[in-house]
């Protein structure tokens, strides 16, 4: 006779999911909220000034998610802070999992980071555990990475392996203590939106903690982004809107201005930031509009500038 399946086990009561929102979509929202309801305590869901029937219709019918709408799109950095803000106001609540609006977990996930956290915080100062995760539309998992010079090592689960140290966590599927917070300090509000996680990874490290992927833990992570094939490029490259390159390339020089991000990483990156400003500005439409944020992205990076979101004006 087949063995019966397990029980499933009860929401992790001390765990606050904090999910930030923009325009998402629907279904895809829906079915993170379903798992995370098996799952976590409370769920808030901090949205970026989308139209209130897009998200707050999936919230409304769930007794365990709140819901708190921004007027204005204020940033990946503020909506996750709001959120957080919003867990330590919650009695039972000891950690924060971050999650983006294009992630779902699967059955357990936060079960085996919080099992995996507590175990390694035995002997270690951990800021935060991510699980292992893979693109729907990819056939392996990504892996996680140990900054190296000139390159990255990446490290994959496999065989026996438990948990990989690694230099850096994606937001998405974070589990973070909110003591570590009160330590570390919350995410940078005048990033924005990129290089928000970078930045907090390498603050965390700066002061002693490490970070590790947890390979019990799985999710399913959207990349949004669209890809465009290139000749020569098997897997294409991530294009974002002109605007959107403004914070990248901005917000990769104001990390080389911190004293905790690692040298190895800088190093590293400014040969990335030639071929990205040569294969935006060449290759990829709309080039002009392009290069004018690519390249105002860098003086305001160069000036030290974390202003609100500048117009669209090219």
């Amino acid at each position: 006779m087949p063995e019966p399946a397990a029980a499933p086990r009860a929401p992790e009561s001390a765990v606050c999911a904090v999910v930030v929102t923009h325009h998402p979509d629907l279904a895809l929202l829906t079915a993170l909220l379903d798992a995370l309801a098996a799952q976590v305590g409370r769920v808030v869901v901090v949205d970026n000034a989308s139209p209130a029937s897009e998200v707050h219709t999936a919230c409304a019918a769930r007794r365990e998610v709140e819901w708190l709408p921004l007027p204005e799109n204020r940033g990946l950095a503020t909506a996750l802070n709001r959120g957080i803000a919003y867990a330590r106001t919650l009695p039972q609540v000891s950690h924060v999992l971050l999650m983006d609006q294009d992630s779902v977990p699967e059955p357990g996930m936060v079960a085996a980071l919080k099992t995996a956290l507590q175990h390694l915080s035995e002997s270690t100062r951990v800021a935060a555990v991510g699980p292992r995760y893979r693109d729907p539309r990819e056939d392996v998992d990504a892996s996680f990475v140990r900054i190296r010079f000139p390159f990255n090592r990446k490290i994959a689960c496999q065989g026996d392996c438990d948990e990989v140290a690694c230099d850096f966590l994606i937001t998405s599927g974070s589990l973070i203590p909110l003591a570590v917070l009160d330590a570390v300090g919350g995410m940078d509000d005048g990033l924005f939106i990129d290089n928000v996680d970078l930045e907090w990874c390498f603050r965390a490290a700066g002061r002693g903690y490490a970070l590790f992927g947890i390979c019990a833990a799985r999710m399913r992570h959207h990349h949004g982004a669209e890809r465009r094939r290139l000749p020569g490029v098997a897997r294409g490259i991530v294009v974002h809107a002109p605007a959107r390159l403004f914070y990248m390339m901005r917000n990769r020089v104001l990390l080389y201005r911190r004293p905790y991000t690692p040298k190895r990483w800088i190093a590293q990156d400014l040969p990335r930031v030639v071929v990205k400003l040569l294969l935006f500005s060449l290759l990829v439409a709309p080039r002009r509009a392009n290069l004018h944020w690519m390249l105002r992205g860098l003086q305001a990076g160069v000036r030290g500038q974390t202003s609100a979101p500048p117009p669209v004006d090219g």
